[in-house]
């Protein structure tokens, strides 16, 4: 008998996937890219019109839908009517740029004709503090799941749903490397929430008993995978690395800033080793096996750009 195989995404080129844009008019200007872009992505102002413009629409097409869904089902059950969150995650590797993704869709989106109101909060400040991981040792597993604090991050997500007011997130530093003891960022009420995380797509274990359980992913409406070679991966870390070693790092406050007074073989030779030996196995072992979840995957080539658009089928 022949064997069918089973194809969960459609697949497009760059070219291919702009002309889902139709006739959206692009609401950002250059300068406005240039000021939403990391450190070390190039992202220009023609990729985000070609790739993040029709990415925008097709979440306005699938907000209206899930809308439109939750008030059937608030007229089938007498409920009362309550706006419900639409939450979109951004998942991927480090470097590989979901904070530029996460930034420019944000500022694609308040811009819709309604002006919703779209926050963006990362699971860094979710993450257990210093302290906390040196106890449990793990301080050389920061970033893997088991380093965060899946408990808070899940009733985070919960009381957004819920339509809960000023909703606190923690505050986590990269200048001090650390979550900020008493500091929060609040969250009030927002129409679109993203949520930018290594690990957020990750369902983790289901218990043998069947006792239901929840997982950060089951909040999300919208799943977004950034995916790249590992080769490439590589190379951006380190000239990130690089770039912080002058310009952040130089800072005394910074709890890196010991690499900055390093030679320049020594500081290299640590940022391979923080890659090799945190990083890529994070990324080989929890980050990259939560790619097929994605509702869309976006592949990069080694020049940081979008190269190809997998959207999954409905």
């Amino acid at each position: 008998m022949p064997t069918t195989t089973l194809e969960p995404y459609h697949h497009f080129t760059k070219a291919e996937w702009s002309r889902f844009r139709a006739d959206e008019p692009m609401t950002l200007e250059a300068a406005d890219i240039q000021r939403l872009r990391a450190l070390n992505d190039p992202i220009s102002f023609v990729e985000a019109e070609e790739i993040y413009l029709p990415l925008s629409r097709l979440i306005s097409l699938y907000v209206e839908a899930t809308q439109e869904l939750h008030r059937a089902s608030t007229r089938f059950l007498g409920a009362d009517g309550r706006h419900v969150p639409y939450i979109i995650g951004v998942a991927g590797s480090v470097a590989v740029g979901k904070s530029t993704t996460s930034r420019i869709l944000r500022a694609l989106l308040q811009r819709w004709p309604s002006s919703p109101k779209v926050d963006l909060v990362t699971t860094d400040g979710f993450l257990y503090s210093n302290r906390v991981l040196d106890e449990l040792k793990l301080a050389d597993r920061k970033g893997f799941p088991e380093s965060y604090d899946r408990a808070a991050l899940i009733r985070f997500l919960s009381d957004i749903k819920s339509g809960k007011p000023d909703v606190r997130v923690p505050v986590y530093s990269h200048l001090v490397y650390d979550v900020v003891e008493g500091e929060y960022l609040t969250v009030d009420r927002p129409e679109i929430l993203i949520v930018e995380g290594l690990n957020i797509l990750q369902p983790g274990e289901l218990p043998k008993s069947g006792r239901p359980i929840l997982f950060a992913s089951d909040f999300i409406d919208f799943s977004i995978f950034i995916d790249a070679a590992e080769a490439d991966l590589t190379a951006w870390f380190m000239e990130r690395f690089r770039r912080l070693r002058e310009t952040a790092f130089a800072d005394p406050r910074s709890f890196f800033h010991r690499f900055s007074r390093m030679s320049a073989a020594e500081a290299e030779a640590f940022g391979l080793w923080a890659w090799t030996e945190i990083n890529l196995p994070n990324l080989r072992d929890n980050i990259q096996p939560t790619r097929s979840r994605a509702d869309l995957v976006l592949t990069k080539g080694p020049s940081h750009t979008i190269e190809r658009v997998d959207l999954r089928k409905v």
